[in-house]
């Protein structure tokens, strides 16, 4: 059997990740990474939904 929130999965964006971050995190959304810098030059967090499936949200550079 699969464990809940396995295979499913979104990603989102934004222009302002720590605003979305704050946000998220202040209205008890289940944190499981704070905004990150990634090796591969992105810079996200992620979150799960109360299904347990990952929500990651990186940050959009302007330019």
């Amino acid at each position: 059997m699969m464990a809940k929130g396995t295979y499913a999965s979104i990603n989102l964006a934004t222009k302002d990740l720590d605003g979305t971050f704050e946000h998220l995190q202040a209205h008890d959304a289940d944190v499981v990474q704070e905004p990150t810098e990634q090796p591969w030059g992105v810079r996200d967090c992620a979150f799960r939904d109360p299904a347990g499936s990952m929500i990651r949200i990186f940050e959009v550079k302007e330019g």
